[in-house]
């Protein structure tokens, strides 16, 4: 998308024009917000129900809190990689991926790939940790009040 908003700025002359309004139609991100709003809703919903599932139950609210330090904390990296983006990518012209004052010269195409690479890392973490990961024993109450202690969950991945 980065790249068509760009070749649209270019055959309309406004590449040096950084406050004119590009012709291109917002629909264009339509698809782009509405999976990455659909995506952050199930992941996060998902991520909450396996930390009040596997999470013994004196330590839910704690587990639940640091769900959402953790999700501060990844907004705070996420500025972070936007400075080391300024700083690494800086021409010797003075010119970085990320410019102030005209993105219609910047590169921030390399920057969505960054994510995205940084995104593929994480989703190969992600089946690690999966692949090593024990669930917590179910127990089971009958009716009588008898439990039955370490039943295991038998999950296939």
């Amino acid at each position: 998308m980065e790249r068509k908003r760009k070749h649209v700025a270019f055959a309309h002359g406004l590449v040096d024009k950084p406050h004119e309004t590009i012709p291109i139609m917002v629909f264009w991100l339509v698809p782009q917000y509405s999976l990455h709003g659909v995506a952050e809703a199930f992941m996060a919903v998902g991520h909450l129900e396996f930390l009040y599932d596997q999470a013994p139950e004196s330590m839910r609210s704690t587990a639940a809190a640091l769900f959402w330090m953790a999700f501060a904390a990844g907004n705070y990296m996420s500025t972070l990689l936007v400075t080391m983006v300024h700083k690494f990518s800086q021409g010797a012209d003075g010119s970085n991926w990320l410019p102030d004052d005209n993105l219609n010269k910047g590169r921030l195409e390399y920057f969505y790939w960054i994510i995205t690479l940084l995104q593929v890392v994480n989703l190969v973490y992600y089946l690690l940790c999966v692949k090593f990961y024990t669930f917590k024993p179910l127990e089971v109450v009958h009716k009588d009040g008898q439990q039955d202690h370490e039943l295991e969950l038998v999950t296939h991945v």
